[in-house]
């Protein structure tokens, strides 16, 4: 691959960098959850998977359901504002399709060990594990003495993906993106990370990144590959380019209720369609046309400029 120009397909990344058994995480804080990514998984059937991620819905609900994985680190989950999340609780309750293992934090367990995984920090402490019991369920929760005499703290050990789907509003081909919006711990997922994918609804020149530097959250340095992937995060959404669907998130928690129809779903959205563009056809232009987000236009500001 040409080092300044790291473009390849969805097809290519998840062939490339995804093998049988390995861990990955599929980032984003209710907005910039890569489906393409997680679809693209399961129609090329890998196996074994070890899934992450701070808040499991859909996608990962998805994904096990068609026996992708064999264990998730996660932190809260759910189909939001609808309920469960049904394929993760046959899977966990009855082995349907396959036994999955868990292991469960809280949103700030989850934070700090991909904080200690991008630095390189042998564990992130942290007091909110205090008078809880997640500690019982999880014993890679574990509690220290403060080397500063203030009693016992918890801790949890670094996190460190094989490979991480990101998505993100645009890049360059060389891999610098920007992010604005509600931002998760897409930064932190990119510097922890083994491997870096980044899928974006934009491939622009070096000069737009350089001329908003301050938006670049994940620089070309640490990205393996750029994926093009317009609407790659649908259903969720994409600050400024498309809102969420709420449909899709209510079609999904009724048709996911029994495996036979979560099957019947999986062979209609994934599996008959070739990739995502194929996708978004099935979808239609007016179903996409009703997730424009308006506009509400930012300030632009002035950097200078270097005599």
């Amino acid at each position: 691959m040409d080092k300044h120009n790291k473009l390849i397909t969805m097809s290519e990344a998840v062939s490339r960098f995804v093998d049988d058994g390995s861990s990955v995480a599929i980032e984003g804080f209710t907005a910039f959850i890569c489906f393409a990514a997680g679809h693209e998984i399961i129609r090329q059937r890998k196996q074994n998977l070890t899934l992450i991620r701070m808040t499991p819905d859909l996608i990962y609900d998805q994904m096990i359901a068609a026996g992708v994985a064999a264990k998730m680190v996660f932190s809260y989950l759910g189909n939001p504002g609808v309920g469960s999340l049904y394929a993760i609780r046959r899977a966990v309750e009855k082995g349907i399709p396959r036994p999955l293992a868990l292991e469960e934090y809280s949103h700030f367990g989850m934070v700090g060990r991909y904080i200690a995984g991008a630095s390189n920090l042998p564990f992130f402490p942290l007091r909110s594990y205090s008078g809880s019991d997640m500690p019982q369920a999880n014993p890679l929760i574990k509690f220290v003495d403060s080397p500063y005499g203030d009693g016992e703290i918890a801790v949890v050990p670094p996190i460190n993906p094989d490979v991480a789907f990101l998505h993100a509003q645009r890049a360059d081909a060389n891999g610098n993106t920007q992010l604005w919006g509600l931002l998760g711990m897409q930064k932190e997922v990119a510097f922890a990370a083994k491997k870096v994918i980044v899928v974006v609804e934009e491939i622009v020149d070096e000069d737009v990144i350089r001329r908003d530097p301050n938006r670049t959250l994940i620089p070309g340095l640490i990205v393996d590959a750029v994926v093009h992937e317009p609407y790659g995060a649908h259903p969720s959404y994409v600050q400024g380019y498309y809102d969420r669907d709420n449909a899709f998130y209510l079609d999904w928690g009724e048709r996911s209720q029994e495996p036979e129809a979560t099957d019947a779903w999986l062979q209609e959205w994934v599996y008959s369609v070739p990739d995502r563009a194929a996708y978004l056809a099935k979808l239609g232009q007016e179903r996409l046309d009703s997730l424009a987000p308006g506009e509400m236009m930012a300030d632009g500001v002035n950097y200078g400029r270097y005599a």
